[in-house]
């Protein structure tokens, strides 16, 4: 998630892998490093499911379609709607709004 779109989020503790420190990591050492330290995890890595076994994870996932600034700003109201819902564990993907 953009750190100027962590704003979008006041209600939350909102870090990105940037943030963090992580940029450099392969998808197991960042899944390893997330669950357990964070209750949900965004991502715009549609192949994540795919590339990982997710089995057994604390953290929940949300899969965006993009980074886009602008596109996931239109789609806040999704998140907030999935970050209320999602149980540990769970992978959810949210769909771009419609033109």
């Amino acid at each position: 998630m953009p750190v100027e779109f962590r704003k979008e989020f006041p209600e939350h503790d909102v870090v990105t892998v940037r943030f963090q420190g992580w940029c450099g990591f392969k998808n197991g050492e960042l899944m390893r490093l997330v669950d357990g330290k964070f209750d949900i995890f965004v991502t715009a890595d549609q192949n994540l499911r795919y590339q990982q076994n997710l089995r057994g994870r604390k953290v929940a996932i949300i899969e965006v379609p993009t980074n886009d600034i602008d596109l996931l700003k239109k789609m806040s109201v999704k998140l907030k709607e999935a970050f209320k819902e999602i149980k540990p564990g769970d992978y959810v993907r949210i769909s771009p709004p419609l033109p």
